[in-house]
C-alpha cells in the first residue's frame, strides 16, 4: 500500500496545484507561485507555503466564501502530505465539508470539491483504517464521476481514484466484487490516459497491482502475465532517476517471484533477483521501503538456494534478513515476519552444515517470533510448527527429553489451529506422529506408540 500512496501523491499534488492556480485566476490573484510550466509539481510544496500569505489575502479579499474554504482546505491537505500532521488533515476535511455545503448541485466547483474531500477522507482511512471514511470517499468519488461524463478532461482522475478506493476496500474486507470494480475502473482510466499523458505510469502501475491481487485470490495465470506486462510498461515510464522507479522494480520483482512459485521457471526467479537488487540500490538508508526490499530479496535468494543448493545464496539471505530485522524494531508490525524468516534460514543452514550455533539461533528467533503471534494471527500455526521442528532437531542432536516434549506440545498446538479440511493438517499430523515415535524409541512408553 505504501508504494501506491507514493505514486498517487504526485497525481494528487498536481491536481491540487491546478485547483489552486485556477482558483487564484478566478479571484484575480497572483499565480506565479503555482507555475506548472516546468515539472508538474517541482518545488510546489515549498513555494506553496512560502506564498501562503499571498494565497490567504487572495482568498479572503476577492473570492466567495466557498472558494476560500476550498482553497484553504487544499493548503491544509498539501501540508499534511508534506509533514504528516493529522490536525492538518482534519482541518482539510472540515473545510472541505463546509465548502461542499455551499456548492450545491449545479455549482461549477462542486465536482472538484467532492473529489478533494474524497481524497482527504481516503487519506484518513489509510492513517486510521476507519471503514466509514473509505465508504464515504467511495460515495463522493462516485458523485464526482457522475459530474465528469465521457469527454470530461478530469474523468480519468475520477476513474483512477475510485479504483484505488475499491482496491483499498478489497484489501481491508476481502470482497472480490470490490476488486473487480477496481480492475474495471482502472482499465477505463488507462484507456483515457494515452501514451504521453500525465498519470499514465501510475495508472499502469495501479492496474497491475489490482490484477496481481486477483491472481493471488483466484490463481488465474493470465492476470499475473498481464500484471507483469503492465508493470514493465510502467517501468519504461519510470527511467533512471525517477522517484518511483524503485517501486516499479520492487513490484515487478514480486510478480516474477509469484510466477516462479506457480510454474517453477528458474528464469523468472533470476529476473526477480535482478530486479530486487536494482530496487535495493535505489532504496538508500532512510527510504521507507528499504526494509521490505531487503526482506523480499532475501526470500528470492532463499528460493534459489532451495532450488540450486548454493551456500552463498543462503549466506546472503541471512545477511539481508538481518538487515531487514534491524529496520523492524520492537513494536514494528512486520517484526514477527523477519524473525520467522530468519529462523528458517538458520535452520536450513544447520541442516546443510550441521553447525549447532545455527540451530540455537533458529530456536531463539523462533521463540521471539512466537511471542509476537497473538491468538488468531494468520502465521501462528506455521510458527508453532517450525519451532517444534527446531526443538526436535536439537533432541536428535543431544537427546534431551525436554526438547522432544516441547516439540510435541508445539506440534499439538499447531494441530489445534489446523482443523479438519485445513491444507496443512496432514503435515501437522505427520510431524506429531514422528515425535511420538521418537519418544517411544527413547522411553518405551506404549501410549506414545499407540
Amino acid at each position: 500500500m505504501a508504494s501506491r500512496q507514493g505514486c498517487c501523491l504526485a497525481a494528487k499534488i498536481y491536481h491540487n496545484l491546478s485547483g489552486l492556480r485556477n482558483l487564484c485566476q478566478r479571484c484575480g490573484g497572483p499565480t506565479s507561485f503555482v507555475s506548472t510550466t516546468t515539472h508538474p509539481f517541482a518545488h510546489y510544496i515549498s513555494s506553496l507555503f512560502s506564498s501562503r500569505d499571498a494565497i490567504s489575502t487572495c482568498l479572503s479579499n476577492r473570492c466567495d466564501r466557498s472558494d476560500s474554504l476550498h482553497g484553504l482546505a487544499l493548503c491544509f491537505s498539501a501540508r499534511y502530505d508534506k509533514q504528516g500532521t493529522i490536525a492538518d488533515l482534519e482541518e482539510a476535511i472540515t473545510l472541505g465539508r463546509a465548502a461542499l455545503e455551499l456548492r450545491s448541485p449545479g455549482h461549477s466547483g462542486r465536482a472538484v470539491t467532492l473529489y478533494n474531500l474524497a481524497y482527504c477522507l481516503r487519506d484518513r482511512f489509510l492513517k486510521f483504517g476507519a471503514n466509514g471514511d473509505l465508504n464515504e470517499a467511495i460515495s463522493l468519488h462516485r458523485s464526482t464521476l457522475d459530474l465528469r461524463p465521457a469527454g470530461h478532461s478530469n474523468r480519468s482522475d475520477s476513474l483512477h481514484s475510485l479504483a484505488l478506493c475499491f482496491s483499498d476496500r478489497f484489501n481491508k474486507q476481502g470482497a472480490i466484487a470490490d476488486l473487480e470494480r477496481a480492475i474495471k475502473l482502472g482499465r477505463a482510466a488507462l484507456e483515457l490516459r494515452s501514451l504521453g499523458r500525465f498519470g499514465r505510469a501510475v495508472t499502469l502501475y495501479s492496474l497491475a497491482i489490482y490484477l496481481r491481487d486477483r491472481f493471488l485470490k483466484l490463481n488465474t495465470d493470465c492476470d499475473l502475465d498481464e500484471a507483469i506486462s503492465l508493470h514493465q510498461s510502467a517501468l519504461d515510464l519510470h527511467p533512471a532517476g525517477h522517484s518511483n522507479r524503485s517501486d516499479s522494480l520492487h513490484c515487478l520483482a514480486l510478480c516474477f517471484s509469484d510466477r516462479y512459485n506457480k510454474r517453477g521457471t528458474i528464469a523468472d526467479l533470476e529476473e526477480a533477483i535482478t530486479l530486487g537488487r536494482a530496487a535495493l540500490e535505489l532504496c538508500s538508508p532512510g527510504h521507507s521501503r528499504r526494509a521490505v526490499t531487503f526482506y523480499k530479496l532475501a526470500i528470492y535468494l532463499r528460493d534459489r538456494f532451495l532450488k540450486m543448493d548454493t551456500d552463498c545464496d543462503l549466506d546472503e539471505t541471512i545477511s539481508l534478513h538481518r538487515s531487514a530485522l534491524d529496520l523492524r524494531p520492537a513494536g514494528h508490525s512486520n517484526r514477527s515476519d523477519s524473525l520467522r524468516s530468519l529462523a528458517l534460514c538458520f535452520s536450513a543452514r544447520y541442516d546443510e552444515q550441521g553447525t549447532i550455533a545455527d540451530l540455537e539461533e533458529a530456536i531463539t528467533l523462533g521463540r521471539a517470533a512466537l511471542e509476537l503471534c497473538s491468538p488468531g494471527h494468520s502465521d501462528c500455526a506455521s510458527t508453532l510448527n517450525n519451532l517444534a521442528i527446531y526443538f526436535r532437531n536439537r533432541f536428535l542432536k543431544f537427546g534431551a527429553n525436554g526438547d522432544l516434549n516441547e516439540a510435541i506440545s508445539l506440534h499439538q498446538s499447531a494441530l489445534d489451529l489446523r482443523p479438519t479440511g485445513h491444507s496443512d493438517r496432514s503435515s501437522s499430523l505427520h510431524n506429531l506422529a514422528v515425535c511420538f515415535s521418537d519418544r517411544y524409541d527413547k522411553q518405551g512408553t506404549i501410549a506414545d506408540f499407540c
